[in-house]
């Protein structure tokens, strides 16, 4: 079985300004220039994707989008088209973020419906799971889990052969409580057996599962030892030139 090639993901969220942007990728341009042991993509906004995508043309760093809506064009006020991505450079987009579920009250229907979306017009989705904290201290994460890969995968998942999926444990994110890697890795490796079930090992192990919950330059060689992790999905630290070029260098134990 071929080796995958781990997935480092920077999602800036509703942070820089177009100008501001452009300086980040420039500087991350120039700082990873020489990476070629994991596949880099950064996620900025919307209103930053053309300037970011001029300031990575000859790059070795991909371009992604935070969300898009399912259909192709139409009466949809504020809501931007999977073309339009596809058109500005966009190779992935991240669909099902915890941010959009609980803020925006995304159901696993809808992220199933842009999940078809993101395939139909040729971009490789990035699907977020996970649990918050209460469900966490229940000891109800699988449960939750398995709900969220029923809705918003289980139904395309055998026609889904660029998709990630993202265990991202909302007690997690922007706290700084990192899930430990052997926590990580033992719901990476129940997803995992979910995909196995469901559409067969070799798939399963084909496919890629990435976390995401403060990831820092920190704790990304201990996060990137455990087997089951094939890269992570970056939140604040992907915003600092120094903490993301360090993460994307990852050096794990061997």
């Amino acid at each position: 079985m071929a080796v995958k090639t781990p997935l480092i993901v920077g999602n800036w969220k509703m942070n820089r300004t177009p100008a501001e942007a452009r300086i980040l990728a420039e500087e991350l341009a120039r700082r990873l220039g020489d990476v070629t042991s994991a596949e880099i993509v950064v996620c900025p906004p919307f209103t930053d994707l053309t300037l970011v995508a001029d300031a990575l043309q000859d790059s070795n760093i991909l371009l992604g989008a935070q969300n898009m809506h399912y259909e192709k064009s139409g009466a949809y006020t504020g809501e931007i088209s999977p073309v339009f991505l596809n058109e500005l450079g966009c190779s992935y987009v991240i669909l099902g973020h915890s941010e959009r579920r609980q803020l925006f009250g995304e159901t696993d229907d809808l992220v199933n419906r842009k999940l078809r979306a993101a395939l139909q017009y040729g971009l490789s989705p990035i699907v977020c799971v996970g649990e918050t904290s209460a469900v966490h201290e229940a000891g109800r994460t699988h449960d939750v889990i398995e709900a969220q890969f029923n809705g918003s995968i289980l139904p395309v998942l055998k026609d889904c052969g660029t998709l990630t999926i993202a265990y991202e444990p909302i007690w997690a994110i922007g706290t700084g409580n990192t899930a430990r890697p052997e926590q990580a890795g033992e719901v990476h490796r129940f997803v995992r057996g979910l995909v196995a079930r469901a559409a067969g090992p070799e798939f399963a192990q084909g496919l890629r599962i990435i976390y995401g919950g403060s990831v820092t330059p920190e704790n990304i060689d201990r996060l990137m030892q455990e087997s089951e992790i094939d890269g992570v999905l970056v939140g604040g630290a992907s915003l600092n030139p120094d903490d993301f070029a360090c993460i994307c260098r990852f050096e794990p134990a061997a």
